[in-house]
C-alpha cells in the first residue's frame, strides 16, 4: 500500500506492516493551473517588463508584489453584457458606459467588466462575452486604474473569435491585446469573477 509506505516514511523505524490492517492514507495529486477559477493576473503574466510608457522598462512585478493598495479600492461596474461574444470593446464604448452610469473615473478604483456570467459552468464559458481591446484598457490605464476585473474567461475577446480575426487578417497585434498594454503601464486584473450580473 503506497499511501501505508508514504506513512511510514514519517516515522524512522516504522514499518508499513505496524499500521492498522498495514494501510495507510488515501490521497490524490492534482496538477492545477493557476489560472484556473477566479484569479489576480500580476503583469509578469504577459510580459517580463512593464512601464514603457515612462520612458524605461522595469521589471513587471510578480502577483508576490502586487501592492494590496491596488486591491482595496472602491469598485464600479460597467455593463456590456449586450454586446456579442468576441466583440472587443473600444475607448469610446468605456466613455459611453460612464457617462450612461454618471460616472467619473478616480485612480485606483477597481473597474468591473461584465460580459460571460451567466456561461459560469457551461462547457463553452471560454468563448462567451465581449473582451477588452488595447485602446480600452489604456483609456483605463491612464486615468491610473491598476486594478481591472471581468467574469469572462479572459480580459481579452475569446480565443475562438480572436482566431477567426487574425486567419482573416494575419495581424498578431489582435491576439492578448489588452493583456498587452501591462507593457505600457503596469496593471493587474481580475478574471473569472462571478455573479456580477447582480450587482
Amino acid at each position: 500500500d503506497i499511501g501505508a509506505q508514504q506513512m511510514a516514511s514519517f516515522f524512522p523505524g516504522l514499518e508499513s506492516s505496524e499500521l492498522p490492517d498495514g494501510e495507510g492514507w488515501a490521497i490524490e495529486f492534482v496538477q492545477l493551473c493557476t489560472h484556473n477559477g477566479t484569479h489576480l493576473d500580476a503583469p509578469y503574466h504577459f510580459h517580463p517588463t512593464m512601464n514603457e510608457q515612462s520612458g524605461q522598462k522595469e521589471r513587471a512585478i510578480t502577483i508576490d508584489e502586487v501592492p494590496l493598495e491596488w486591491c482595496f479600492q472602491p469598485g464600479v461596474k460597467l455593463d456590456f453584457r449586450h454586446f456579442e461574444d468576441g466583440y472587443v470593446v473600444t475607448a469610446a464604448d468605456l466613455e459611453a458606459e460612464l457617462a450612461r452610469i454618471q460616472h467619473d473615473l478616480s485612480p485606483l478604483e477597481v473597474v468591473v467588466n461584465t460580459a460571460a456570467g451567466k456561461a459560469c459552468g457551461q462547457a463553452d464559458v471560454v468563448c462567451k462575452g465581449c473582451g477588452m481591446g488595447h485602446k480600452a484598457t489604456m483609456f483605463l490605464l491612464e486615468r491610473g486604474i491598476k486594478v481591472t476585473g471581468t467574469d469572462a474567461w479572459s480580459w481579452d475577446a475569446p480565443f475562438d473569435k480572436t482566431a477567426k480575426k487574425y486567419a482573416e487578417t494575419g495581424d498578431a497585434g489582435l491576439i492578448w491585446e489588452g493583456h498587452e498594454a501591462r507593457r505600457h503601464i503596469g496593471y493587474c486584473h481580475l478574471e473569472k469573477m462571478h455573479n456580477l450580473e447582480v450587482l
